[in-house]
C-alpha cells in the first residue's frame, strides 16, 4: 500500500484537506489556523505545503494528511486511506493483490446493497401509517432525527426487500452475505422500525430492528448477524453522528441501546454512542480513543452492568482512555427514559460521572455485611481484583487505601492478600529499578530543543557531552544522537541517517520554522542551552524519584547497607540539581 498512498499523496494538496476542516490563512511558506482538537482562542495549528506536514501545538499533535484525517475523523490508516483515495481519485485496486482485489469488491457490492435497504426502509416507512404513528408519535422521534440516522420500516411482508434488491441486480448469495435474508431466502426483517449501523464515516453495514407490534413470542430487538461488512465487537454505534461532538467536548458516553443513542441526539447531547449490549472490547474503546483519551459509561447498576464494568477496567487500562460511570436515578431504568422524564436530568447524570473504580467499590461494598468477617472476605476479594489490574502504582495504593477505609484492614494486610492472590510478590505495588519515568511532561520542551538545534548549526556542539537516552522516545532519542556526533550545519530537510523518523524531523523543522525562524543567532544558542539544562536536570529528577521508592523498599526491608548506598546517591543528585538550577 506505499505506493497507493505515494499516489494519493502526491494530488492532495495538505492544505486543501485541512482546510475543509480548518480555517487557514497565510503565514509566510506556512499556513495558520485555530486548533480542531481543542478550544483555543489563539491560532496554534500550523501546516506546511512544503514538508506535506501539519502541527498543532496546543496539542503537540502533528504528521501528514493521512494522520490528520485519523486524528480528525476517528478513522484507522486504510479508512483514511480510502477516505483520501475517494477524494484524490485514485483507484486502490490498483494497486491490490488478486485477493485483496476481489475482497474489496465483494464489500463495495454488500455496502451498496445495505445502502439501497436503508433507503428502501425509509420509503417504506413513509408508506405505512402504522409506522408513521409509532415512529413519530410513540417514539417521539423528529423528522430531524429520522434523516440524520436514516430511520425506516420493514414491511411484513414476506420478501418485499428481496425482490426490491434482486431487481437491482443482487444475487441471493450476495443478499445472505449482506445479511439481508434469513435462512430461508425472505426477508431477514419484519414488521419492525429499522435503524441502519453505520461506520465511522457513515456507511451502512447492518441494522437493528425494534418490533413494533408487542409480541411475547418475538424478540423485541433484532441485529444484522455478523458479516464481512458488520462486526458487532467493533461497531460503535453512532459513532458517524457522535465524532465531532465527542471531540468538541472531549469524552464520550457509552450507552448501552442503540435507541439511547438516538433519544440523546434529539435532545442536543450529541456526544453519545452505543455498543451491542454490554459486551464492550478493546475495538470499541480504540475506536473513540482516537477522538478523546475519556469516555463515561452509562451501563445498568445490575449484575451484568457490573460485570460489563468490571471487563471495561483493564480493557480501557490497556487502550490508555480514562473511564468514569453514569449512574441513574432510581426512577429511570434507560437514559431514555431519563430523557423523557427531563433533558437536564440527563446531562446530570452525565456530569456526576464518578471514577470508574469509585463506582465499583461502592458496587461491591453494597452487596456485602462489611460489619461481618465473611463480608469483608468477599468484598476485599473483589476489590482486590480490580485494583491489581490498574498499571499505575500511584493510583493502586490510592485504592488500596478507600478499601482499607470499607473494611477497617490495614494497608498491609491487604497487600499481602493482594500478592498471596497473585501468587507472585507484590511487584505491581513497587516501582523496579529499570522502570522508565512518567514522560508526558517532558515531550513538549524535547521537541522545542531539538527544533531549535536543527536549524541552528552553531547549537550542536552542545550535545557532544549529551546522553541521548535521556530524552522521550525513539524518535527524540535518534535526533539528539545525530546532533551529538554530526555538527556545524543547519539542516533544512531530513537527514539521510534519519530517514526512519522522517515525519517526525519534518514537525521538528515545522515546529521550528514556527517558534524560532525569527530569533537571532544568540538567542536561539542560549535558548537551546536553556532547554538541554532543562533535560539534564528533570532527568535527574526523574533518577532521584525512582531512588526515593527503591530507598523506601529498602527501609521497609530493614536492609541498612542498600538504604545508606541509596540515600548517598540520592543526597548527590539533589546537590546537581541545585547546581543546575543556579
Amino acid at each position: 500500500m506505499q505506493d497507493a498512498k505515494e499516489e494519493v499523496r502526491a494530488r492532495l494538496n495538505i492544505e486543501d484537506v485541512i482546510g475543509e476542516y480548518v480555517q487557514l490563512k497565510r503565514a509566510g511558506r506556512n499556513f495558520k489556523g485555530l486548533s480542531p482538537f481543542s478550544g483555543e482562542k489563539t491560532a496554534s495549528f500550523y501546516v506546511s505545503p512544503d514538508k506535506h506536514i501539519w502541527h498543532d501545538f496546543s496539542s503537540n499533535k502533528g504528521g501528514d494528511v493521512f494522520t490528520f484525517v485519523m486524528e480528525v475523523e476517528g478513522m484507522d490508516f486504510r479508512q483514511a486511506l480510502e477516505h483520501l483515495a475517494r477524494k484524490a481519485g485514485v483507484d486502490l485496486s490498483m494497486y491490490d493483490t488478486k485477493g485483496s482485489q476481489e475482497i474489496a469488491k465483494r464489500k463495495k457490492r454488500l455496502l451498496e446493497a445495505n445502502d439501497l435497504a436503508a433507503n428502501y426502509y425509509q420509503q417504506s416507512l413513509i408508506k405505512n401509517q402504522h409506522a408513521i404513528d409509532y415512529v413519530f408519535k410513540k417514539r417521539g422521534l423528529s423528522k430531524q432525527i429520522v434523516q440524520d440516522f436514516r430511520i425506516g420500516y420493514a414491511p411484513t411482508s414476506g420478501d418485499a426487500l428481496v425482490q426490491f434488491l434482486t431487481k437491482k441486480g443482487f444475487s441471493a448469495h450476495e443478499l445472505s452475505q449482506a445479511g439481508l435474508v434469513n435462512r430461508f431466502g425472505g426477508d431477514m426483517f419484519r414488521g419492525r422500525m429499522m435503524v441502519p449501523l453505520m461506520d465511522g464515516v457513515g456507511q451502512v453495514i447492518g441494522f437493528t430492528a425494534r418490533i413494533i407490534v408487542d409480541d411475547p413470542q418475538a424478540p423485541k430487538y433484532l441485529n444484522t448477524p455478523q458479516t464481512m461488512l458488520y462486526d458487532k465487537g467493533r461497531h460503535v454505534f453512532g459513532l458517524s453522528q457522535a465524532k465531532e461532538s465527542i471531540r468538541a467536548h472531549d469524552y464520550a458516553v457509552i450507552v448501552e441501546g442503540n435507541l439511547d443513542v438516538v433519544s440523546s441526539h434529539q435532545v442536543g447531547i450529541t456526544q453519545v454512542v452505543a455498543t451491542a449490549g454490554t459486551a464492550m472490547t478493546e475495538h470499541h474503546l480504540r475506536a473513540l480513543v482516537r477522538l478523546s483519551g475519556h469516555a463515561r459509561l452509562a451501563f445498568d447498576g445490575d449484575k451484568a452492568g457490573l460485570a460489563a464494568t468490571e471487563r471495561a477496567i483493564p480493557i480501557a487500562q490497556n487502550v490508555g482512555i480514562d473511564l468514569t460511570i453514569v449512574s441513574l436515578p432510581d426512577s429511570a431504568k434507560d437514559p431514555d427514559e431519563l430523557i423523557q422524564q427531563g433533558v437536564d436530568l440527563w446531562q446530570q447524570a452525565i456530569d456526576n460521572a464518578e471514577p470508574v473504580v469509585d463506582w465499583v467499590l461502592k458496587q461491591y461494598a453494597t452487596r456485602e455485611d462489611l460489619l461481618s468477617a465473611a463480608g469483608k472476605k468477599s468484598f476485599t476479594t473483589a476489590a482486590l481484583a480490580v485494583v491489581k489490574e490498574l498499571n499505575d502504582p500511584v493510583e493502586q495504593e490510592h485504592y488500596l487505601q478507600k478499601i482499607a477505609k470499607y473494611t477497617n484492614s490495614s494497608i498491609d494486610t491487604l497487600k499481602d492478600k493482594l500478592a498471596r492472590g497473585d501468587r507472585v510478590a507484590d511487584q505491581s505495588l513497587r516501582r523496579v529499578v529499570d522502570q522508565k519515568p512518567s514522560v508526558q511532561d517532558d515531550s513538549t520542551y524535547q521537541d522545542n530543543l531539538l527544533a531549535v538545534a536543527l536549524i541552528d548549526g552553531a547549537t550542536h556542539d552542545l550535545f557532544r557531552d549529551i546522553d541521548a537516552s535521556t530524552f522521550v522516545g525513539d524518535e527524540r532519542q535518534a535526533v539528539a544522537a545525530y546532533l551529538s556526533s554530526h555538527g556545524g550545519k543547519s539542516i533544512k530537510d531530513t537527514p539521510r541517517d534519519l530517514l526512519n523518523y522522517d515525519t517526525y524531523v519534518k514537525i521538528l523543522l515545522l515546529r521550528a520554522d514556527a517558534r524560532y525562524a525569527d530569533w537571532n543567532d544568540q538567542d536561539r544558542y542560549f535558548e537551546t542551552a536553556r532547554l538541554l539544562r532543562q533535560v539534564t536536570t528533570q532527568n535527574k529528577k526523574n533518577q532521584k524519584d525512582l531512588l526515593t521508592e527503591q530507598l523506601r523498599d529498602y527501609e521497609t526491608a530493614g536492609n541498612d547497607e542498600k538504604a545508606a548506598e541509596i540515600r548517598s546517591m540520592i543526597h548527590k543528585l539533589i546537590k546537581e540539581i541545585q547546581s543546575g538550577q543556579r
